[in-house]
C-alpha cells in the first residue's frame, strides 16, 4: 500500500512538473487560441485555404501575363500594318495619275512619234511612266496579271463578256484598267473583259 502511494505520488508530481513546462511555454499566449479546442486542425484547415488561394493567384497571374503578350503582340502587329500599308490613300491617289499618263501615251499617234518635233515629249512621257512604275516597285505596288489568266475574283473585277471562240470562258481576255496590289493586300481590282462562249 505504501508502495502503491509512493507510485501516485511520483505520478502526480510528474503530472504537476508537465503542467508548469506547459503553462511556461504557454505564457505571453492569449487565452482565446489557449481555449480553442482542437487548433492543429483549425491551422490546417486554414493553410489549405490559403494554399488554394495562392493556387488561384497564380493562374490568374498567368492568365494575365498571357494576356499581356496577346496584346503586345496585336499592338506590334497593328503597328507593322501601319508603317507598311500608311501609303495605300496615297497610292490610290496616284493610280488615276498613272492610268491619265498611260492613256496619254497610247492616244499619241504613230506618226507624231516619229515626228523630231514631238520625238522628244513622247520620250519624256514614256520616262515619266518608267519612274512612276520604278517608284511603284519601291513601295512594294505591283501591277496585278491579268490578260490571259482565269478570272479571279480577289484580284479582277469582270466588267463586261465578250463571245470567244479562241479562249476558255471565263479567261480574261482584256484589260480595261489596270489592277494593282500593295504588299500583299488588294489596292485596287483590275476591271476586265471576260470570254463567253458564242452565241
Amino acid at each position: 500500500m505504501i508502495q502503491d502511494e509512493t507510485v501516485t505520488q511520483n505520478d502526480t508530481s510528474k503530472s504537476a512538473d508537465i503542467d508548469a513546462e506547459a503553462a511556461a511555454e504557454l505564457e505571453g499566449v492569449p487565452d482565446s487560441l489557449k481555449e480553442q479546442g482542437d487548433g492543429q486542425a483549425a491551422l490546417e484547415e486554414r493553410i489549405a485555404a490559403l494554399e488554394a488561394q495562392l493556387a488561384e493567384a497564380k493562374q490568374d497571374v498567368l492568365y494575365a501575363r498571357a494576356d499581356t503578350q496577346n496584346v503586345r503582340r496585336r499592338l506590334e502587329k497593328d503597328a507593322q500594318d501601319a508603317r507598311a500599308y500608311a501609303a495605300t490613300g496615297f497610292a490610290r491617289d496616284i493610280l488615276s495619275v498613272s492610268d491619265n499618263l498611260t492613256r496619254a501615251l497610247q492616244a499619241i499617234p504613230e506618226d507624231a512619234r516619229n515626228d523630231e518635233a514631238w520625238k522628244g515629249l513622247v520620250v519624256g512621257l514614256e520616262a515619266t511612266g518608267r519612274e512612276l512604275e520604278s517608284v511603284f516597285g519601291k513601295h512594294g505596288i505591283s501591277r496585278i496579271a491579268a490578260i490571259g489568266l482565269p478570272l479571279d475574283p480577289n484580284q479582277h473585277q469582270a466588267m463586261i463578256e465578250l463571245p470567244s471562240d479562241e479562249a476558255e470562258p471565263g479567261t480574261v481576255v482584256q484589260e480595261l484598267q489596270a489592277g494593282y496590289m500593295i504588299k500583299d493586300r488588294l489596292l485596287r481590282p483590275a476591271l476586265v473583259a471576260v470570254a463567253k462562249k458564242p452565241d
